[in-house]
């Protein structure tokens, strides 16, 4: 079985049953299955109300997010699936922070529990800036299914990258 490069840190057993369903040919049809929309969160403004909304609800106290948006040139592979970055800028005599999210265009065409995922993993990071127990234990309560969505999410880009299909787009 060839390297799945998006599962390396599950379990022998698990990356061998999704090695079988992709050689099978069923792991698509199985996300589709779990998950048979995609989101219609089609522009960054809408993205970014998404996002703010979420704040809203779980990180009322959290630093604000100056920008949120979807970004072609983050390469799923090399990065991450989002990226939160903050900008130090001096303002007079005072250092502030602008905290931006971007999120990788590839999930403009994805179910909403995977953006979803890939939003409360970044806002988590307005707490806790390390992956630690602490940053998975608020990830897990925003979102309590945090875990299966990384799952299903990664095993969709093992899909995507074997077969080269995308499951939920337009064109």
């Amino acid at each position: 079985m060839s390297e799945l490069r998006y599962l390396t840190a599950y379990s022998d057993g698990l990356r061998q049953q999704a090695g079988s369903l992709l050689q099978e040919g069923r792991l698509g049809t199985l996300l589709r299955s779990r998950y048979p929309d995609a989101h219609g969160l089609r522009t960054d403004r809408a993205l970014y109300d998404y996002v703010q909304e979420l704040k809203a609800d779980y990180l009322r106290n959290a630093e604000p997010v100056a920008k949120v948006a979807y970004d072609s040139k983050i390469h799923v592979v090399q990065h991450a699936l989002g990226l939160h970055t903050a900008i130090s800028r001096v303002q007079g005599s005072k250092l502030k922070a602008k905290h931006e999210i971007r999120i990788a265009s590839v999930f403009r065409d994805a179910p909403l529990e995977f953006l979803r995922m890939i939003a409360v993993h970044e806002l988590a990071h307005l707490k806790e800036k390390q992956h630690d127990k602490a940053f998975y234990k608020l990830c897990c309560w925003m979102e309590p299914q945090y875990h299966q969505f990384e799952l299903d999410l990664r095993l969709y880009l093992t899909h995507m990258e074997k077969t080269g299909e995308r499951l939920w787009s337009d064109a």
